[in-house]
């Protein structure tokens, strides 16, 4: 069981380390315990407890009332409050309880409560990603581990999948074909799902390559497929020792197509040099060229 100090608490459930001290010796809403050196340390239904907590309080429940619930009301009032609820922190701090616990029916319905009530594209955008960077978060504080992040990724990698297939196939004669990819040794694709998503909705052609894909096999597919625009990016610079080398690998060997880079590569100052090269860090830069 992992074991969090109270700064990571504030990290990970948005409530300030000295509310927590006063709602403790106030409400008694959670009991730390305490190290050798009488430090105060927290476990994982600590967390879940301070999360829906949280979730009841920032919708304007006195912390009053929420101490008096039990375990079972509280998880109640919280389900209760995510159903009827269009407010993104709500149901992203509804997604980190369900992950916890490993409870995909909960992940399931919070998407799709979240999807009838603002469309799936404000989902994604409002709740998914900001959602995933709070997961970052946990990464470097260690409070989140391998098997609940691809738990609750390999749901949204379904969900998104599921919504490019509904999609119909592109007939317009004015379609651009568009070849997604991610570089070698990135394997984080969601992002990529997403505007591949996007794309086919616009009423484009995608030639989707996936994760980690050789730039040799990226060439090879482009010399058969023709394409008019490559999209790519990288969740951070490990997965690219040399990113202003592989931008201008890129600018040079697809001189004939315009690429559009996100995550890490968006960010390169280098990017200015090349004229067929483009950041995309958003939605509405994605769509810009289309």
């Amino acid at each position: 069981m992992r074991h969090y100090t109270l700064h990571e608490l504030e990290k990970l459930t948005g409530i300030l380390a000295a509310t927590i001290r006063v709602w403790e010796r106030r409400y008694n809403i959670i009991k730390p315990q305490r190290t050798d050196t009488n430090r105060r340390w927290y476990n994982d239904e600590d967390l879940r407890r301070l999360i829906n907590i949280s979730i009841l309080y920032h919708n304007g429940i006195k912390i009053s009332k929420i101490a008096a619930y039990s375990g079972s009301d509280l998880e109640e009032k919280v389900k209760l409050l995510t159903m009827d609820s269009v407010k993104s922190d709500t149901h992203i701090n509804s997604l980190i309880v369900a992950m916890f616990s490993f409870n995909g029916n909960a992940v399931n319905e919070i998407l799709l409560r979240s999807i009838i009530n603002s469309g799936f594209e404000e989902t994604f955008s409002n709740v998914v990603f900001p959602f995933l960077k709070r997961i970052g978060i946990m990464w470097h504080t260690g409070s989140a581990n391998i098997g609940a992040e691809h738990f609750v990724s390999n749901i949204l990698r379904g969900r998104l999948i599921a919504a490019i297939d509904s999609l119909p196939p592109a007939n317009d004669h004015k379609r651009k074909r568009v070849i997604m990819y991610l570089p070698d040794n990135e394997l984080h694709e969601l992002g990529l799902l997403f505007y591949s998503y996007l794309i086919r909705k616009l009423g484009h052609e995608v030639l989707y390559l996936g994760q980690a894909t050789p730039f040799i096999a990226l060439a090879e597919a482009n010399e058969k497929w023709h394409s008019d625009i490559l999209v790519t990016g990288a969740l951070s610079y490990l997965s690219i020792s040399e990113p202003e080398e592989y931008l201008n690998n890129l600018s040079s060997t697809f001189k004939l197509q315009k690429i559009l880079v996100s995550g890490s590569l968006a960010d390169q100052p280098a990017i200015e040099k090349y004229s067929n090269v483009y950041s995309i860090r958003s939605v509405a830069d994605l769509k810009k060229h289309f």
